[in-house]
């Protein structure tokens, strides 16, 4: 009974803690400074982040979604020390989402302070608890995911924008301590959540055109992180056994 309680209190916890701060997602994104204009787009102008952040319900939605993303990894990791940054990370996720799904952009003014942050957070809890093999293969799945990408933006960088490389290396970090079959799964569970809705609207429209469009990804490596959190070592295990 105890160990239900307290995964009940640590969900409880955590959804209202990133319900809150989910509050502030609006803040956030009209903080962050607008790019400097491009020249010879062919696609239209960009949305001002401050338009973005001015949009009607954003604070209560980004609320809700932060809240029930916070109660998923509260109820999976129970009362323990990932909480310290994961829960923090669920606005800033949420923001950043928002900001790539409007505008095919990740600001490094938002991705590069928190994967700074959440580094040393994840290497003092490693250090002080003294869970060296953990923070050990957080890093090295930092550095391991953020390469993966950074050799498919190498590859193709049509089809994958830079932002998604630093993106990589805070989501690499958070599921290389939950383990490798979270690290696995997280990043699998990206492009699966990614590719099946482009695929179903292709059948859908019957148009295959639609295929060469650019669309965001980042969203989706946030979802993925968030299976590969929640769900990432069960799955892992069933199938690996």
């Amino acid at each position: 009974m105890l160990g239900v309680n307290t995964t009940v209190l640590a969900a409880l916890v955590a959804a209202l803690v990133a319900g809150l701060g989910g509050l502030l997602v609006p803040r956030l994104i009209a903080r962050v400074p607008e790019p400097a204009p491009k020249e010879a787009e062919d696609e239209p102008p960009k949305l001002r982040y401050a338009d973005i952040a001015a949009r009607p319900g954003l604070a209560r939605r980004s609320a809700v979604v932060s809240a029930v993303a916070g109660g998923l990894l509260g109820a999976a990791t129970g009362i323990d020390w990932p909480l310290l940054w994961l829960v923090p990370l669920v606005p800033v996720g949420v923001a950043l989402s928002v900001v790539d799904w409007h505008t095919k952009l990740l600001p490094r003014v938002v991705v590069l302070p928190a994967t700074l942050a959440a580094i040393l957070v994840v290497t003092a809890v490693g250090l002080a608890t003294d869970q060296r093999e953990a923070l050990v293969r957080a890093l090295v799945a930092m550095v391991a995911v953020r390469s993966f990408f950074w050799v498919l933006w190498f590859v193709r960088s049509a089809g994958m924008g830079f932002g998604d490389v630093r993106l990589a290396a805070p989501v690499g970090l958070v599921l290389g301590w939950a383990g490798w079959g979270a690290v696995a799964i997280g990043v699998w569970a990206a492009f699966i959540v990614f590719a099946l809705p482009a695929l179903v609207l292709v059948v859908v429209r019957r148009d295959r055109a639609m295929l060469k469009k650019s669309f965001p990804f980042g969203p989706f490596m946030v979802i993925g992180a968030l299976v590969g959190l929640v769900w990432g070592t069960a799955v892992a295990g069933r199938i690996w056994g």
